[in-house]
């Protein structure tokens, strides 16, 4: 069966352009790609931490609209090869990282992947959201987890 254009625009944004078709880990593979996009935006655009918060906001009605169809084109509650959730859950997270450097970064990188493998109350709860919003839910939770604690590291200048 022939997959119109709306289907692979909606499976190209899920997958984050195909990252979610890793065929181990492609939660971590998503969240990988967050970094690389996050990384050379930082250090030779200059772009703020806070700016992915911005980001994240920006594409989470499509990357919702893109995980609910491509579930239903798939006929999964969550399909493992979405992955934007990672990537939306990752970007929470760097905007937490102030001026830490790589430090900074692996730490936001495995606090977000502790909370979305591990998913604390309410992560969890979260996931029982129907449709793409559930798919996209807990991650944003994982996220703001590890911004949190993040942010918490800074107030006390552990660095």
């Amino acid at each position: 069966m022939g997959r119109n254009l709306t289907g692979w625009i909606a499976e190209a944004i899920s997958t984050a352009g195909g990252l979610g078709h890793c065929p181990v880990a492609p939660g971590t593979a998503g969240s990988a790609g967050a970094l690389a996009v996050a990384w050379p935006l930082v250090h030779y655009f200059g772009w703020k931490p806070w700016y992915f918060a911005v980001l994240a906001a920006v594409i989470l009605l499509p990357s919702i609209w893109a995980a609910h169809r491509t579930a239903h084109d798939s006929g999964t509650e969550d399909p493992s090869k979405v992955v934007i959730d990672e990537v939306i859950g990752q970007w929470i997270t760097f905007a937490a990282t102030g001026p830490y450097g790589w430090s900074g970064w692996i730490g936001a990188f495995v606090l977000f992947r502790i909370f979305d493998i591990f998913k604390p109350p309410p992560v969890r709860q979260a996931e029982s959201i129907p449709g793409g919003a559930g798919i996209i839910a807990d991650d944003v939770m994982a996220g703001i987890y590890g911004a949190l604690v993040l942010f918490t590291v800074g107030c006390f200048n552990f660095k």
